[in-house]
């Protein structure tokens, strides 16, 4: 099992920039695929990105792609996500989660407030 903290969310103006952090806990932080979801009010929750555990190839929603990176620090056992070009439609609590092997059970952090201004 493994516990998540979000951290680094905040208020920025659009064009900004800000960076996610996700600390995890447990020995096996390298075998876990990270992503992150947000959730905007009156929206579904939607994908964010993913980095997979073996290889750390990359995802990203069509809505992000080219403005947000994620990243993988194993020995910190924290993912990141890098975000620019901030656009007021970014605005939405950002939550990281955590797959073991890549399986279908999740795991998910507490969540962190973004919020862009026009």
């Amino acid at each position: 099992q493994v516990q998540l903290a979000e951290s680094g969310g905040g208020l920025v103006q659009a064009g900004g920039s800000l960076r996610l952090s996700c600390a995890a806990s447990g020995r096996t932080f390298s075998q876990y695929t990270m992503g992150w979801f947000r959730h905007a009010p009156g929206k579904e929750r939607e994908f964010v990105a993913r980095i997979r555990w073996n290889g750390g190839s990359t995802t990203y929603a069509d809505s992000v792609k080219g403005r947000f990176t994620i990243s993988r620090d194993n020995a910190k056992k924290t993912v990141y996500l890098q975000m620019n070009s901030l656009k007021p439609e970014d605005t939405a609590v950002y939550y990281c989660a955590a797959s073991f092997l890549g399986g279908p059970d999740m795991y998910w952090g507490q969540g962190t407030q973004v919020t862009v201004s026009s």
